[in-house]
């Protein structure tokens, strides 16, 4: 659901950085009072593998279109909803920068439609009152997937509204709207099903670490996650190294609502003002753009040929280790920096 400039208005793209510019100052801010040396290595490597996983979209049955996870919820109730949110943040910029997923001038937009609903609205209102106690797996399980849907149909019809508010015509809002919201339902309940897994092995494994962020209350010092460190290391090096080759074909539910509007999979971009800018800036900072080589990517394509699956590119691989590492690097300069201050 990474959204492109060419579907929004310079007045909106402004508008939605200054909000999530905003978000980051005051999540930064709550995390200074209770970071712990176990928190920011955590944050890292979730935000590694949160990476890795976006990197793979599952075919959703008969649409012909794709999705992935968003990831907001998982890292959420892991991390609780302020390093959570700067770890999302984190993602989408490393995305948007390295990779070309996400136009930066719609990264706003991105960080908050993917970030600020599941981290301080869905997390807090919907999955804890669910969760309860956090003792009961059902009870995970529901939350999780309720939670999930949720957090990812607010973002869907925050896509739609922001296209609306933009001006673009070629998206007419109830049609828009109307295909944005059911794909993203099921794509949802695929990805709250795989968050629920992943919540119950963490519960299983170190059931304190939920109880801590449930309770907004430090982890306790002589509580080790090396163990879960290391599972998260590993999924993250595997999923991108390797299951990145297996993604989906098929758009994703952005682009397919898109092409079923408009009968192409994207709109034109502008090519005055700060959007091309933008494009040129992302072009020379993209080494590995759509996870892949600059020279596979330049490479003239056939619009009638099929993609090959699975995709088995050494580029793919690269981008998945290589877009975790900095992602990994980039939330333990942020975590350290903000410990840092908290000392001053």
């Amino acid at each position: 659901m990474h959204m492109a400039d060419a579907l929004l208005s310079p007045a909106v793209g402004a508008t939605m950085w200054a909000g999530s510019v905003a978000a980051i100052g005051y999540s930064s801010k709550k995390l200074k009072e209770n970071i712990d040396n176990k928190t920011i290595p955590l944050m890292g490597v979730m935000g590694a593998f949160v990476f890795a996983a976006q990197m793979i979209n599952f075919t959703i049955p008969v649409t012909g279109s794709s999705g992935h996870i968003g990831g907001g919820m998982l890292l959420a109730i892991i991390l609780g909803p302020y390093a959570a949110f700067l770890a999302m943040a984190s993602i989408l910029t490393v995305q948007a920068l390295f990779f070309a997923d996400g136009g930066l001038l719609a990264l706003g937009c991105n960080i908050w439609n993917l970030g600020i609903y599941p981290c301080f609205l869905v997390y807090p209102l919907i999955y804890r009152p669910i969760v309860g106690d956090g003792t009961s797996a059902k009870r995970i399980s529901i939350a999780a997937i309720v939670s999930v849907i949720i957090a990812l149909q607010l973002g869907a019809f925050s896509v739609v509204l922001e296209t609306l508010l933009s001006g673009k015509s070629e998206l007419p809002f109830s049609t828009f709207v109307l295909l944005m919201q059911p794909i993203h339902l099921a794509i949802g309940l695929v990805e709250g099903i795989a968050t629920a897994g992943i919540i119950i092995y963490v519960k299983n494994a170190r059931p304190e670490l939920l109880e801590a962020n449930l309770s907004f209350q430090p982890l306790d010092s002589g509580i080790s996650l090396k163990n879960v460190l290391v599972v998260f290391v590993i999924l993250a090096v595997v999923t991108g190294g390797a299951l990145s080759w297996f993604a989906s074909t098929h758009p994703d539910g952005l682009e397919w609502s898109i092409e079923k509007v408009t009968g192409k999979g994207e709109l034109a971009e502008a090519t005055q003002g700060v959007a091309p800018a933008l494009k040129e800036i992302q072009e020379r900072t993209a080494f590995l753009p759509d996870y892949g080589f600059k020279s596979a990517a330049n490479e003239p394509s056939n619009e009638n040929e099929t993609p090959h699956w699975p995709g088995i590119e050494a580029g793919t691989s690269v981008s998945g280790i290589v877009g975790g590492s900095i992602v990994l690097m980039f939330i333990l300069l942020i975590g350290f920096g903000i410990r840092l201050f908290k000392k001053q």
